[in-house]
């Protein structure tokens, strides 16, 4: 099996190792803020709102993380995100009263922000058009290990003290920050946009939205948002035991049979979309998350929740590493706004879906929850349908002029 970061830019295996950091460090910590802030004697809803406060922060700064970018550059962005995540997490730790630990983790959403168009906006950068979608299956393979990894280790760090995981998601964040400072300080911007073809102008979000191609993928973008960040982590669990009357225990097994697929499929997929073309990649992963949605709606027992499960890992693994692809190919590389845009997309559709399928599973039924969220993969593959293919084969080295 060939090597993941073979013949890509040594950047690309420090962005993963950054990406992996930060999930890690996230993942130890998510179980234990809820917890945490019910220690200062606030309601439930108070308790969530210090969540989605993070989730909040980090969408409406996201377009002034993108224009930070295009003015400053991207590492210095990244640096500064990724320590304003930190800082603000191990201020976090040490808070005394809940009215505190609000403010900052609204002050680390802005820094989220800061660190995810930045790093990805880099990871456009430096890579060549025909290497984009594989420099970005490994690297979001990078924060799905983290993801996966980091639960394991918060849910007993949490269990045996509130504030513990605040201050090792700040020495991850650390970890990152010093590992991005070190090895990206000195990156050769300019021999890698020669050698990747790379934009010389900066690419605005007004002309990137006049491609159809950059629209189809902030459409899919906002329909994996729906059904894999959104629905999948809040309706699954719900529908697993009042719907299938199955055990609590198995939104798990649905969750790691998900995951596994993902992280099998993200790096062969990025080879694929190299190799083979955007487009049709990103139909099949649209096509998938319609499947899934579908399968979901008529599953009646542990097989084909299984099953749709599954098939939501493969359709977001080609969704993501097809619709980044498409996005860096129609900025030519470049461009902090529509990076920005794109990925606030997937926020929306995250903060969006379970509001609304959580509205229908309550006044009709979970099949007909589920059946909306297909809906809106359906929309997302329509657009993948009538997008024009933005991958350029580009001769060999030797090839005459």
């Amino acid at each position: 099996m060939p090597h993941p970061f073979r013949a890509l830019p040594t950047e690309v295996a420090v962005l993963t190792a950054v990406a992996f950091s930060v999930a890690l460090g996230f993942g130890i910590v998510a179980p234990a803020i809820p917890l945490f802030a019910k220690g200062f004697g606030v309601s439930n809803a108070a308790a969530g709102a210090v969540v989605s406060v993070f989730a909040l922060v980090r969408f409406v700064s996201a377009p002034a993380a993108g224009r930070l970018v295009d003015h400053v550059g991207e590492r210095s962005v990244l640096a500064a995100g990724i320590g304003i995540v930190g800082v603000s997490s191990l201020l976090a730790g040490l808070s005394g009263s809940y009215l505190q630990l609000l403010v900052l983790r609204g002050v680390g959403g802005f820094g989220s922000a800061m660190f995810t168009v930045s790093s990805f906006a880099l990871l456009l950068r430096v890579v060549a058009p025909e290497k984009r979608g594989r420099a970005t299956g490994v690297y979001q393979t990078g924060f799905l290990l983290g993801g996966i990894a980091g639960p394991a280790f918060g849910g007993p760090l949490t269990a045996w003290s509130l504030r513990a995981p605040f201050f090792v998601y700040a020495g991850t964040l650390l970890i990152a920050g010093g590992v991005a400072t070190a090895f990206l300080a000195r990156t050769p911007l300019r021999a890698h946009e020669a050698a990747a073809g790379t934009a010389e102008h900066v690419t605005g979000l007004g002309t990137a939205l006049r491609s159809s191609a950059y629209r189809a993928a902030v459409v899919n973008n906002f329909a994996v948002g729906w059904a894999v960040f959104g629905v999948r982590a809040s309706l699954i669990p719900v529908f697993v035991v009042e719907g299938l009357r199955l055990g609590a225990s198995w939104t798990g097994a649905g969750l790691v049979v998900s995951a596994v697929v993902q992280a099998i499929v993200l790096v062969p997929a990025g080879r694929l979309v190299d190799s083979g073309g955007r487009r049709p990649f990103l139909r099949a992963g649209a096509a998938l998350a319609l499947a899934a949605g579908v399968a979901m709606a008529f599953a009646g027992g542990a097989p084909l929740f299984l099953a749709g499960m599954a098939l939501y890992g493969a359709g977001s693994a080609m969704l993501g590493v097809s619709t980044a692809a498409v996005v860096g190919d129609v900025i030519g590389g470049r461009g902090g706004t529509p990076v920005a845009a794109f990925q606030m997309a997937s926020d929306a559709g995250a903060f969006v879906g379970p509001l609304a399928a959580g509205a229908l599973a309550d006044a009709a039924s979970f099949r007909v929850a589920f059946l909306a969220t297909a809906g809106v993969s359906a929309l997302a593959l329509v657009a993948g349908l009538v997008m024009p293919e933005t991958r350029r084969a580009r001769p060999p080295a030797d090839a005459p002029a």
